[in-house]
């Protein structure tokens, strides 16, 4: 995992996964995922995206407020966007290391066969 702070020269396949990121609200703040500081790390690879994101999915503080229903969102953001679309294998991570949002695309398509060309 690289830890993810914004002044970070990141290599070429992390800058489309931070820009694509950078388009995702956080419902809380109202500004992006990257400058509200819900994005901890991310680890890139052909075909796999894993986001650990800041905050403890089994923290009691977690479990009352508009927290949860933030989170849940931004994991569902994140899925809808490189979920089969630019990755086969997306994994969100809360700072336990466990795991709180998983796509396995276990039929072998690549994003590319979906594209509008080929469907």
């Amino acid at each position: 995992m690289k830890i993810y702070t914004p002044d970070r020269k990141w290599p070429e396949p992390y800058k489309a996964v931070i820009e694509e990121l950078r388009k995702i609200t956080d419902p809380v703040t109202g500004g992006d995922i990257l400058d509200s500081g819900v994005i901890a790390g991310l680890e890139v690879s052909d075909d796999t995206l894993k986001i650990w994101l800041r905050f403890e999915s089994h923290a009691e503080y977690n479990i009352i407020g508009e927290t949860p229903i933030a989170y849940s969102k931004i994991i569902g953001d994140i899925m809808e966007r490189f979920a089969l679309i630019k990755f086969n294998n997306v994994y969100v991570y809360d700072l336990g290391n466990n795991i709180v949002g998983k796509f396995e695309n276990k039929k072998g398509y690549k994003p590319e066969d979906l594209s509008p060309e080929k469907v």
